[in-house]
Parts: C-alpha cells; structure tokens; sequence
C-alpha cells in the first residue's frame, strides 16, 4: 500500500503532523527519516529547512535519526529501505526534478513506496511528486499547486483535476485513493 503525504508547509496543520504519525507506524524513538534538501538551493529557501527540521523533531524523531541528503550521490536501494520515511523540503522544484532525473532516483524511490516506505512532500517537494513535471516522481497524475488562498476541496479526488493546496491541507495517497484533507 502507498503511503504519501503531500503538503505545503509540512506539519503546521496537526492532523497532518498526526497522519505521519499513523503512517509511521512504529515506535518515533525509533524511526529513521531522510531528510531531502536538495531543493533549498536559495536563501528562502534554507531559511525554511529549519522549520521542516522542527516538524520531525515536534514529532519526537531523534535528531540521530534524521539524515540530511542532498541528492548529490545516489543511495542504493538497500541504503533508502533503511529508513521509514522520507521527507523531501521545499524550494525550487525545477532543481529537485532535474536532480531526481540526473541520479535517476525515481526507481529507487518507487521500489521503496511499493514496500511500504513513506512519502512526505512539502512545497517544491510535493509538486516534484505530481503531474507537473514529465521527469518528476509522477507519484499522482494529478498538476499540483501549493500555497494557494482558495484549496481544492476536502474529500477523495480523481486522477484528471488539478490540485489546489492551501497551507493547511494535505493530500493522503493511500493505495489509489488520493484525499485532501486538513
């Protein structure tokens, strides 16, 4: 089953923050979370890394348990199947695609979710996930917008709409079930 979190600022929303929770489904003291920068290459960008650093954190994740990945070298697969999520922070999201393409990582990552492995978008990182990009992720087909004023509504939505996220709502991929929720 797929479990994918797609957001805009992350954890801000507690439900959202509590669905990871529910997804991780494993003892947080323990949990082992990439943590993918690549897409903070400008100077708002950074300033946010530590607020996405803040949600794990919030979440009880220990900070020994949190590795920075920058997308410069390519992991193996069992080196990704280590961990229990992977969470991919915002910036600019032509950057992250052109580096998922350039170190092909797309296959190690859809290995790692068909095995259950967790997905958690936010900004850049979620509209790398979609239908945006032809190199992306393409983890939903679905175009993906974030940090909108007026969102898509909550509720399950098919793979021919545009998504519209606010910062306080989430879209859960579970399986073939995409929900928005907030």
């Amino acid at each position: 089953m797929k479990k994918i979190l797609l957001t805009s600022t992350g954890f801000e929303n507690d439900s959202i923050k509590n669905k990871f929770l529910e997804l991780l489904n494993c003892d947080v003291s323990r949990a082992k979370i990439l943590f993918i920068i690549t897409a903070a290459n400008n100077p708002d960008a950074v300033r946010i890394l530590s607020k996405c650093l803040d949600d794990l954190t919030n979440c009880n994740i220990l900070d020994e348990n949190i590795t920075i990945y920058d997308m410069h070298n390519l992991l193996t697969q069992d080196e990704i199947n280590k961990y229990n999520a992977i969470y991919v922070c915002g910036g600019s999201t032509k950057y992250l695609v052109e580096r998922i393409r350039e170190i092909d990582f797309k296959p190690l990552l859809d290995n790692y979710i068909e095995n259950g492995g967790i997905y958690i978008g936010v900004s850049a990182g979620s509209v790398a996930a979609s239908g945006n990009y032809q190199n992306g992720l393409c983890l939903i087909k679905n175009n993906l917008d974030v940090h909108c004023e007026n969102g898509t509504e909550n509720g399950i939505i098919t793979t021919d709409n545009d998504i519209l996220l606010t910062d306080n709502q989430a879209i859960f991929i579970n399986g073939n079930e995409n929900i928005i929720f907030e």
